[in-house]
């Protein structure tokens, strides 16, 4: 029986055009994703690196950028959050049959973003959730395993009895190898509204 749902944030509640960032920057050269900007943004991802870091890093890069089309550029990627999908996650906390988390790889600029573009209603999700775990927060990145397995020891949360949904593959993998139930969400073809008829 499923007693935990943990949740991926991007695509499963908030939409996203993951490519909107590479059009943005394509003005200033970015020409596709080489080894060092992928470990950039990994290491911003985990929080190892800080906003104002990371945008100087980013800059040298791509020089002809002002910081704030670097901002707008790294930001273009989050679209909106249909409120159907916040008040079905407000029936699910009321309901109280689960216990309710939140998992996400993602880095300060684009939370300040939602926090600030959504207001009350980034309240009114965070509060949802008896964990809210940012990568960027925790030092931790899905896919590694030790961010599930954090999630689950610091909660006392049987992976037998837990659920984890995303829209990433590899994410999805390294929960299964844990023993953790999934739903790998098809972007697009499902809604995470549609949970029960995944839920085991």
């Amino acid at each position: 029986m499923i007693k935990n749902i943990i949740f991926d944030f991007g695509d499963i509640f908030i939409n996203l055009d993951k490519s909107a960032t590479a059009r943005a920057m394509a003005k200033h050269g970015f020409k596709g994703l080489t080894p060092e900007l992928d470990q950039l943004f990994k290491t911003y991802e985990k929080g190892l690196v800080g906003s104002g870091e990371f945008l100087k890093k980013v800059i040298k890069l791509f020089p002809t950028a002002h910081e704030h089309e670097l901002i707008d550029a790294w930001n273009a990627i989050l679209l909106d959050f249909p409120l159907y999908r916040l008040e079905f996650l407000e029936r699910l906390f009321k309901e109280k049959r689960h216990r309710l988390f939140l998992l996400s790889n993602t880095n300060e600029i684009h939370i300040e973003n939602e926090r600030q573009k959504m207001g009350e209603v980034f309240e009114r999700f965070k509060k949802c959730f008896e964990g809210f775990y940012l990568s960027y927060e925790v030092n931790m990145r899905k896919p590694d395993s030790e961010i599930f397995e954090f999630v689950l020891n610091e909660n006392g949360l049987d992976p037998t009895e837990t659920f984890f949904v995303d829209d990433t593959k590899e994410n999805i993998e390294a929960a299964a190898g844990l023993g953790i139930k999934t739903w790998h969400l098809q972007v697009g073809e499902q809604d995470v509204v549609q949970l029960e008829q995944f839920i085991p």
